[in-house]
């Protein structure tokens, strides 16, 4: 069986293809065309799966691309997306471009090539701010950002998909993944960068906003078990801890991890408009427990304390923070 992953240079696509690889899956990854020819944490991968993958380099929002790299797969992991918050106030286009035609352009093409799945990923923010926790897949659906909004109708493309055409499509949600490689514009990087390197004051956004935090090594594991379930079809899928905990909570614990005294500096450009933040994420993941025999090796206090450790372990080490532009804010 040929996997797909797109998206494969980013933070969750790049540990999702280093496992399938080790698994001894036979896995193409497409990365995004760029002039450096880089393939993103790709190019820092295990160097143990080092040439045991494919790479095809080109644009989610290309139709033609897209086809060719599904050509001869089987299954198609679809994580590439425009993910940042921040960015979609500023150029909301693209995240329709991407995350919207870029999911059509993998739906077209996996109903006119028969491929046997496509594993779609959404996004606990699709939510907005929890009505009622935990939170089910029943939950009603609120864009309070053109990131989010931009997501829901991703989702909600794909899920026609299996609809119309009986195109084979599951929607999986992972809440807030946190580990290794992610993006600094995310708040668990954004701290434990800003200790690592001698800062003590912590410029932070809101503080009293709760997260349903998920180790990356977790949701790697949701992506697999959705792929190899075949009662997932049609349907949406969360994939979180089970535990929520505020932002602030988030800094004292990493703080007491890293060993240090710090203050918290409120940055207003860290700041959601007032009517866009979520305020409450919290997941249920009992439906991921009933169709894919999936749960959190990560749950609970202790579980985010270890996946936090893991975390830290990755980012204080110099080769991996030269990676991160620690000086200035990340859109």
């Amino acid at each position: 069986m040929k996997i797909l992953i797109t998206g494969a240079d980013g933070f969750i696509g790049s540990h999702l293809t280093e496992t399938l690889v080790k698994g001894g899956h036979d896995v193409r990854a497409f990365t995004l065309y760029n002039s450096f020819n880089s393939w993103g944490w790709l190019d820092h991968c295990d160097p143990a799966i080092k040439n045991q993958f494919e790479v095809f380099t080109g644009d989610i929002r290309d139709p033609y691309g897209v086809r060719t790299a599904m050509r001869d797969c089987h299954v198609v992991l679809h994580l590439a997306a425009l993910i940042a918050i921040p960015y979609s106030y500023h150029s909301p286009d693209t995240y329709v471009d991407t995350n919207i035609k870029g999911t059509l352009n993998v739906l077209q093409a996996a109903r006119e090539l028969g491929i046997t799945k496509v594993v779609h990923t959404s996004t606990s923010e699709v939510y907005g701010t929890a009505q009622f926790v935990p939170i089910t897949e029943e939950h009603p659906l609120q864009g309070q950002s053109p990131y989010s909004a931009s997501k829901i109708g991703a989702d909600q493309i794909a899920l026609s998909f299996q609809m119309s055409f009986g195109t084979p499509v599951a929607v999986l949600r992972p809440f807030n993944t946190y580990g290794p490689r992610q993006s600094a514009r995310a708040v668990i990087p954004t701290i434990i960068t800003q200790i690592a390197t001698g800062i003590r004051k912590i410029k932070l956004g809101a503080l009293h906003p709760t997260r349903d935090f998920s180790f990356v090594e977790d949701t790697v594991r949701g992506f697999i078990a959705a792929m190899e379930s075949s009662q997932v079809i049609g349907t949406v899928t969360n994939i979180g801890s089970g535990f929520e905990i505020s932002i602030g909570d988030t800094i004292k614990t990493i703080a007491e991890l890293m060993s240090a005294e710090i203050e918290i500096e409120s940055d207003s450009q860290r700041l959601r408009p007032q009517n866009s933040e979520v305020e409450r994420l919290f997941a249920s993941y009992a439906k991921a427990e009933r169709l894919m025999g999936w749960h959190p090796q990560y749950g609970g206090l202790e579980g985010f304390k270890q996946g936090l450790q893991k975390t830290i372990n990755w980012f204080v080490k110099s080769e991996n923070l030269t990676h991160y532009k620690i000086d200035r804010y990340n859109l």
